[in-house]
């Protein structure tokens, strides 16, 4: 505030008031305003702030201070700093040259009159990060070997899916039946990992997707979930509200409104194909996820088709109720290990007329991998690695060298030659037998724990087998938490006892290596 005038007036009750004017520096004013003058602005000048919410009389009892605003040639400065959103009328210089001092009210505190206050920066447009665009092309591989190690990346996308045709043309035919009839169904699709399961039926969707765009079929929305991805089971609701309308809710809000939304017709409604990956992973107490999972898709107005993908052949049977079983039994479908000649074929077509593996070094990583357990995704790392071992091994670095049947067998070596599988070799008989029984209890529940008295029970029945003599639970208590205290298990608090929760921290192909070994 500026006292120009410098009068004091006296109201009625003898109230001591002080005429005012506002002003404002250009360094407060905004970009977009300082345009409406038309010139370049002095730095020092000072316009005239004239605007409704401005009085012209104040009580001189909230002067707190003065500050001193000097001429010097034409340059005005004050020790100040005031910010306003106005509209603003222009004063010339010349209107302060008959004073050399004035009088400026402010509603700050005195600390802030005394210094000078830098202006507050504004904040840019753009203020999202952005990853600079790369300045050089990336590097092609220089060898054989490192194109072969490129395209045995379990993240690369394949031409193809061998020695799953059958498979996709299940799942293709099931999928497009029910978006042509507009109906809805469910499928469960079990396998060991690494048996091609969520890959098939990615392509599946993906062939359907192509069909739909080519007006072949029906359009669809499809939307994908992860049990394991996801912290609590009832998280599935909400994420399948979100993707499927973008709402966000809580679980039992999202429940509510799926169970609204599958239960009452809707013109013009898409078919809903919805894929349920990991679903091991979402068994609860009541099991009233799985349950709404596989009992949405029977709804006469639903249009739902969903796909589970689990670990276990038996998951339904064994932890879901009967009525939910029985929808099922026509709509299963199992994905087998692969044999040794379906990995060798699955390695050659991702190599791709790449000469990088003699034939007898993939056939014996493929035969190694299929004794244990088929697992595809293992069967590539082993590759992967033995090409590093051939090019490490090289004399030349250049030279493009076959990998050999002593690369294999080093990759092997160390792929089942850690220190877990040397403890796992070291282990007790009764401690080798006990984490047999974890394996065949996982198999058992179709989940990856399990409690101690359930391992217990299994531990006992192979005891019985082997000929041995069965251990007491005390026993049986002590050899688990050895096997805890050496990192093979994950134990909850030994104080629940027989209660406690058992998983591995291994993985069971290690084990199952180890002990076939011996």
């Amino acid at each position: 505030k500026v006292d120009v005038s410098a009068k004091w007036k006296l109201t009625s009750g003898k109230q001591k008031k002080a005429s005012v004017q506002w002003y404002v520096r250009v360094s407060e004013i905004p970009t977009g305003k300082i345009s409406l003058l038309g010139r370049e602005p002095h730095p020092q000048e000072v316009f005239y702030y004239e605007s409704r919410s401005c009085v012209d009389e104040v009580d001189a009892e909230s002067i707190i201070s003065t500050v001193q605003v000097k001429l010097r040639g034409r340059d005005l400065y004050c020790r100040m700093r005031l910010q306003f959103s106005f509209h603003l009328t222009e004063l010339s210089f010349g209107t302060f040259i008959d004073f050399l001092y004035i009088q400026i009210l402010l509603i700050l505190t005195e600390s802030s009159l005394l210094s000078t206050t830098p202006n507050t920066p504004r904040t840019p447009r753009h203020i999202t990060p952005s990853i600079p665009s790369r300045s050089l092309p990336a590097r092609q591989p220089a060898n054989v070997l490192e194109e072969a190690r490129t395209r045995l990346h379990v993240s690369a996308v394949p031409d193809s899916l061998p020695c799953r045709e059958q498979e996709f043309q299940d799942v293709y035919s099931f999928v497009e039946s029910k978006i042509m009839d507009g109906t809805g169904g469910c499928m469960y699709i079990s396998g060991v990992p690494g048996t091609g399961k969520t890959a098939t039926v990615h392509e599946v969707m993906r062939c359907l997707q192509h069909a739909s765009d080519m007006d072949e079929i029906p359009p669809f929305h499809f939307i994908e979930i992860n049990g394991m991805k996801m912290t609590d089971p009832h998280q599935a609701y909400v994420q399948i509200l979100q993707k499927m309308t973008g709402q966000k809710a809580t679980a039992d809000h999202a429940a509510a409104l799926l169970e609204k939304r599958f239960s009452s017709p809707a013109p013009r409604k898409e078919t809903t194909v919805l894929l349920v990956d990991e679903l091991d992973l979402l068994w609860t107490r009541k099991q009233n996820v799985m349950y709404n999972l596989f009992d949405w898709p029977t709804r006469r107005h639903a249009r739902l088709v969903v796909l589970t993908i689990a670990n276990t052949m038996d998951l339904p049977e064994r932890i879901m109720i009967n009525r939910v079983a029985s929808r099922l039994g026509l709509t299963r479908m199992s994905f087998q290990p692969y044999s040794f000649k379906q990995l060798q074929q699955i390695i050659m077509s991702r190599l791709n007329k790449v000469k990088a593996f003699e034939e007898d070094a993939l056939q014996l990583v493929s035969r190694k991998v299929a004794a244990l357990s088929g697992d595809a995704r293992r069967c590539l790392d082993i590759c992967r690695r033995a090409t590093e071992i051939c090019e490490h091994s090289a004399p030349n670095p250049s030279s493009t060298g076959l990998v050999g049947m002593s690369h294999v067998m080093e990759a092997l070596n160390e792929m089942f030659s850690s220190a877990y599988v040397t403890a796992i070799k070291c282990a007790s008989v009764q401690e080798q037998l006990f984490l047999r029984a974890v394996i065949a209890e996982f198999r058992r529940l179709g989940l990856e724990e399990s409690t101690f008295q359930q391992v217990f029970v299994q531990h006992q029945a192979l005891c019985r087998v082997e000929g041995l003599q069965p251990i007491t639970v005390s026993e049986g208590l002590a050899v688990c938490q050895r096997l805890g205290a050496c990192r093979l298990l994950l134990l909850e608090p030994s104080r629940l006892g027989v209660q406690q929760r058992v998983r591995l921290n291994v993985s069971q192909d290690d084990i199952l290596y180890a002990l076939k070994a011996d």
